[in-house]
């Protein structure tokens, strides 16, 4: 029994390392490309070498994090080539993933989305501070987490989380020195429409647009490789 319980405390511990590192990464505190000296996060997360290996095995697992020449780890650099490959999986895995959420969803689902958009549409546009940036990337991500929430294929959604943190890291990135895109509520607003009126195409279709142009903008950005 103690066995097994040590064993709950040191996955406890990696996982709750995972979500501190993952955020660190996003927020750009670990930045892209940039050595992840070990010695340095174990004194500052207060943690031993083995969860921390574990955990950075996981993120590596994610695409946030690479291993360079099988000892050290770095966080995954941006690229345009990447930034790509990102959107184009995005648009193709969310779309399956609302087509089969419209097909099984029901009334709570739709209630589930309405509240997201409500909470998203809350919070401040235009220029804001890092809290406020904070906020609106936690409701805009249970926003979109709950698009597809009622599809039914637990490794998609997986994927698609997945997808949406690679996405995350590139916008947060573009949004430290431009304006949010006027556009982006009233599409949130469209998409969630056109998924309560079951209308599968259209809300594909917006949704598809809506990250594909994002990523055309965060293009226009980034240094070519």
């Amino acid at each position: 029994m103690t066995d097994l319980r040590s064993q709950d405390s040191a996955a406890t511990l990696s996982s709750t390392l995972v979500t501190r590192l993952r955020a660190a990464i996003m927020r750009g505190e670990l930045v892209p490309g940039g050595k992840l000296v070990l010695d340095r996060i174990r004194a500052s997360y207060g943690v031993s070498l083995s969860p921390l290996r574990e955990a950075l095995c996981r993120l590596e697992s994610e695409g946030l994090v690479e291993i360079v020449d099988q000892r050290g780890y770095r966080v995954t650099p941006v690229s345009r080539a990447n930034l790509a490959e990102v959107i184009r999986l995005r648009v193709e895995l969310e779309g399956m993933a609302v087509r089969e959420a419209i097909r099984h969803g029901d009334a709570a689902w739709e209630g589930r989305i309405l509240a997201t958009l409500h909470q998203l549409g809350r919070c401040k546009r235009g220029s804001r501070s890092l809290e406020e940036q904070e906020a609106w990337e936690i409701a805009h991500r249970a926003f979109h987490a709950e698009l597809i929430s009622a599809c039914r294929m637990p490794l998609l959604m997986q994927f698609c989380e997945t997808l949406h943190d690679q996405s995350d890291r590139y916008r947060r990135i573009f949004l430290k020195d431009h304006e949010p895109d006027r556009d982006v509520p009233a599409e949130h607003v469209a998409i969630a429409g056109a998924i309560i009126d079951r209308k599968a195409e259209e809300a594909t279709r917006l949704l598809r647009d809506h990250v594909a142009r994002t990523g055309r903008n965060i293009q226009a950005v980034l240094p070519a490789e």
